[in-house]
């Protein structure tokens, strides 16, 4: 049985456009990582890829690029080119409204 307007909702989340684009792309292999990654201004691959190794994680160049690609796509990042070939990615306001919004969720679960 479910709580009362909570199939409303999911129904919402999983047919509307933008929010079933945003949560397809959050259940993608590193996708968190990678907005808490913007979220502490580790949008540059070889500042992300330290931070990562820092702390024993791993993550590759290709699901990187993949996800901010995917990111900025939503309207959750935006890229700043460096040269021709490279770029490093800037979270937006709405990235960073996301970002609080999971890092709050994972405080709530962390008991």
């Amino acid at each position: 049985m479910s709580k009362n307007g909570d199939e409303g909702k999911v129904k919402h989340i999983l047919t509307d456009p933008k929010l079933s684009l945003i949560k397809n792309m959050l259940e993608k292999d590193h996708a968190i990582d990678c907005m808490f990654l913007l979220h502490i201004n580790r949008g540059k691959w070889k500042d992300a890829k330290d931070f990562m190794r820092n702390n024993e994680l791993t993550l590759s160049d290709g699901t990187f690029r993949a996800r901010m690609i995917e990111i900025e796509q939503l309207g959750l990042a935006k890229s700043v080119r460096i040269d021709p070939l490279k770029k490093y990615y800037v979270i937006t306001e709405f990235g960073e409204k996301i970002a609080n919004l999971l890092l709050g969720f994972f405080d709530e679960i962390d008991v």
